[in-house]
């Protein structure tokens, strides 16, 4: 069982998990009280369907994406998995945009490309040898990287400039509620957003397994690396109201900068050696998502192309996802503050969507998990037709458009849940909308159909 919480929190120690911390200040305007009780509490709201979704692996030994066949259907779910493959995809090339980000800080001639470059084809070489190499790996590599944050934690604190009473730089009671709004919607995006490959990594755990054994590893490993990362994160940043060096760092290169602040002048070379050891941390956030989507793509195609596919080696559709998430990191990486943001909140639209079908299929419609014959996976007259998950998805989307407040969109909700600048309740609509829908749709579709 050890491995379970080991892979989630290699998964999550890394100096990606830091940067959602790191947006607290200088993109929200939060201070430290505000970001801290943000970070905690909606951790544990994203990582609770995470978690449900690892007890599925052990009783039905069935991937997620497989799994998901219960909620949207043999057909329907096709559509889930592109957008699946298209969120592993753009989450890769945000964490090693973060990873380059440090290499660069530590030399400034190592051009952007290249730490991209070596950052992926890291991941590529451990994904390439299949699940179990990507667990030995994740067993471990989190350890050094706890090490170098406690480091980072201790040198912080020494200097003096952490400022807990730090207030938040919005005018009014309502802005400020507007911008925690903002920021729980990417802590959120970050946290839930292992939820479509859940059971990937709990397949080969013992039908007899207790769920709340799988549960309880699976949350421990989130919840401990997400908190504790994102907190350090948010902490670090209240110095940049006072400390003008800090504050300069990061405009000049954002989490890089920042780290290299605190690490290089008192360490020296070692602190360098610290910087490269947390940029290839993020080899261990991007395992599981490289992996999971050649597992993927085999239930995107019909079942005739599928059993195609499923000769072709899976390190080709693993060579083939890293080389477009390095495609769309190069030019990504000069706007990597807005690119984290908005990919977090859209991660979040989509897969609170997902959650409010699979979980209201789940409690309502199959009363629990004796409503369920796995044999039925592969039987398209058996599984639900799917019209109501694919129905209840656009109604999804209206509430992300309806509640989202973005700079490029703003719904006519969102505009008005914070103060002059709005909040983001787009996440919160999301999993409303495709909820209560599918309640409505899956009783009709139900009668309509039989299944």
């Amino acid at each position: 069982m050890s491995h379970i919480g080991s892979l989630w929190l290699s998964a999550n120690m890394t100096v990606s998990t830091f940067a959602i911390g790191v947006l607290a200040r200088p993109v929200f305007g939060l201070g430290f009280v505000d970001a801290a009780v943000t970070i905690v509490l909606v951790n544990i709201l994203g990582i609770f369907p995470v978690c449900f979704f690892a007890t599925f692996g052990p009783r039905f030994g069935l991937r997620q994406m497989i799994l998901s066949r219960f909620f949207f259907g043999f057909h329907g779910v096709r559509f889930i998995a592109v957008f699946n493959i298209i969120a592993c995809l753009g989450w890769s090339s945000v964490n090693v945009i973060v990873g380059a980000q440090l290499l660069h800080a530590v030399n400034a001639d190592f051009p952007s490309w290249a730490g991209i470059l070596t950052i992926s084809l890291s991941t590529l070489i451990i994904t390439t040898f299949g699940y179990r190499i990507v667990h030995v790996y994740e067993k471990f590599s989190w350890i050094p990287v706890f090490a170098i944050f406690l480091i980072v934690a201790g040198l912080f604190g020494r200097s003096g400039r952490f400022d807990g009473r730090l207030a938040a730089a919005t005018t009014t009671p309502a802005d400020e509620a507007g911008a925690v709004l903002g920021f729980a919607a990417s802590v959120f995006g970050f946290s839930t957003g292992w939820a479509s490959l859940a059971s990937d990594y709990t397949v080969y755990q013992p039908v007899d397994r207790p769920r709340s054994v799988v549960f309880a590893w699976t949350f421990g490993g989130l919840l401990l690396p997400l908190c504790f990362s994102e907190l350090l994160g948010a902490a670090i940043m209240t110095a940049s109201a006072s400390d003008a060096g800090l504050a300069g760092a990061y405009s000049q290169s954002h989490v890089g900068g920042v780290l290299a602040y605190i690490l290089v002048p008192v360490l020296g070379r070692f602190g360098e050696f610290c910087m490269v050891v947390l940029a290839l941390s993020i080899v261990a956030n991007n395992c599981p998502n490289i992996y999971s989507v050649s597992l993927t793509l085999q239930v995107v195609t019909a079942a005739a192309a599928a059993a195609r596919s499923q000769r072709i080696p899976r390190f080709v559709w693993t060579v083939v996802a890293t080389c477009i998430y390095v495609a769309i990191s190069i030019p990504g990486y000069d706007n990597f503050e807005a690119w984290l943001e908005n990919f977090m909140v859209i991660i979040g639209y989509w897969l609170a969507i997902y959650e409010g079908v699979a979980l209201t299929e789940h409690f309502v419609f199959r009363r629990g998990f004796g409503g369920y014959d796995p044999e039925d996976y592969n039987e398209p007259d058996r599984l639900p037709p799917g019209y109501a998950g694919l129905a209840s998805f656009v109604c999804g989307v209206i509430g992300a458009v309806v509640g989202m407040n973005q700079v490029w969109f703003s719904g006519p909700v969102g505009k008005l849940a914070g103060g002059t600048a709005g909040g983001d309740v787009g996440f919160e609509l999301a999993f409303a909308f495709s909820s209560l829908s599918y309640v409505l749709l899956r009783a009709i579709e139900k009668k309509r159909f039989g299944r």
